[in-house]
């Protein structure tokens, strides 16, 4: 690869991560104007909870398409839609003015949501070798947690300072804005440079669809790989994005707002814990050893909280955040295993496959762990339902740890 190549990769990897940066904000950022929403548009608090889960549920369902279509037409222009569609879910969602038309902006925001994980992935794996990916994609899931920490305070305080409509609509066109940018990069300058260059194959013949689907489904690593990041994701996302801060209030007395900084000491621990587990990954030459060890750590975590009764000392539950948010930054090695176990021309469909996976389990856990609490609370019993409620935590780990258990790894390539 020439010096000018090298240097390029370069401006591809910033311009696909800030992308990601404004694009998982989204996720979460209508969770900040909940009440403004619920008092402009006249909607109940059922509607906003079924908003809030309608982008997660379409994000889950197309990452295997995505995945498909990723592998056979390249990850390049669906990233590019995805930013737009992205875009204009945002912008059409602070100009609702009903909420047939907030669900429309949400299904929007999904679906181009769903194109960056995995077209990022196979972007990132053409343009770097093995072990500089690995360290890399650590890198880009630290950028999914400053999206999230984007998407609080700073976010809040656009919010405060525009009003949500204008808020919105201006993240909204920036992502329009990213749009336009990765077609430049990744599109028209990509082709000056990497004229007839054969990392971009574009006569490759191409498996049918069916075909390889069974193969995927009858792969003891792809199955290993959905059940590890079953395991990582689904805690994390599923009970600290949602139950962390009633909890807090429950069962500590705390405010709202001390109950949120829980969540702010996990995704500090997630900051540090992507980078640092890819690099450590890297420089071991082996992704399965440090894996199984944060996928065990992560299991210790929940049970300790479980053991403890639901209740444990704060400044043990303190730590213990922490540890689970430092821990689900190693979720990245996931799609380094998928980079290094599976031909190029099957990397999207594996990594969707396997992201389907996390993200069910952050999709099913919220679920479950209500339920559980629904049951407690109409006997009054509310500590022993947060106790209960943990055993799904505790399960959803042990699982991930029976995945990683059995993922076959080879020695990394590339220095």
């Amino acid at each position: 690869m020439g010096k000018h190549k090298i240097r390029f990769r370069w401006v591809v990897f910033a311009s696909v991560l800030f992308t990601y940066l404004l694009m998982s904000s989204q996720r979460t950022a209508p969770g900040l104007v909940t009440d403004q929403v619920m008092q402009d548009l006249n909607v109940t608090a059922s509607t906003i909870g079924l908003l809030v889960g309608i982008q997660f549920f379409v994000y889950t369902c197309l990452q295997i398409p995505m995945g498909i279509l990723a592998d056979r037409f390249g990850p390049n222009f669906f990233l590019i839609i995805g930013a737009i569609l992205t875009g204009l879910g945002t912008m059409i969602y602070s100009l609702s003015t009903h909420e047939s038309v907030l669900f429309f902006a949400r299904i929007l925001t999904g679906v181009g949501d769903a194109t960056i994980w995995v077209n990022l992935v196979l972007i990132l794996s053409r343009w770097f070798n093995e072990k500089e990916f690995t360290r890399l994609i650590g890198v880009a899931g630290m950028t999914g947690s400053l999206g999230f920490l984007f998407a609080t305070v700073p976010f809040s305080a656009l919010i405060v300072l525009l009003g949500w409509r204008t808020a919105f609509f201006s993240v909204g066109f920036l992502i329009c804005l990213c749009g336009i940018l990765l077609y430049l990069v990744l599109l028209k300058k990509q082709k000056q440079i990497l004229l007839n260059e054969s990392i971009f194959e574009k006569n490759e013949q191409h498996e049918k669809t069916m075909v390889l689907l069974c193969r995927m489904f009858s792969s003891r690593q792809a199955w290993a790989l959905f059940f590890c990041h079953f395991g990582i994701v689904g805690g994390y996302i599923g009970f600290i994005g949602s139950w962390a801060v009633p909890y807090g209030m429950d069962m500590y007395d705390m405010t709202r707002l001390d109950a949120s900084q829980l969540i702010m000491i996990s995704l500090i621990g997630a900051l540090i814990g992507a980078p640092l587990i890819g690099w450590i990954s890297s420089r071991l030459g082996t992704i399965k050893m440090p894996y199984v060890f944060f996928h065990i750590s992560m299991l210790l975590c929940w049970s300790t909280i479980l053991l403890l009764n639901g209740h444990p000392p704060f400044y043990l539950l303190t730590i213990l955040f922490f540890i689970i948010g430092f821990t689900f930054g190693s979720n990245s090695l996931t799609f380094a295993v998928v980079r290094q176990s599976f031909p190029a021309k099957e990397s999207g469909i594996v990594s969707g496959f396997a992201n389907t996976g996390g993200f069910l389990s952050a999709v099913l856990l919220p679920s479950i762990f209500g339920s559980v609490l629904d049951h407690f609370l109409s006997s009054g019993s509310l500590g022993d339902g947060y106790f209960y409620g943990f055993i799904t935590p505790v399960i959803f780990s042990m699982i991930g740890l029976i995945g990683v258990i059995f993922i076959k790894e080879k020695r990394m390539k590339g220095d």
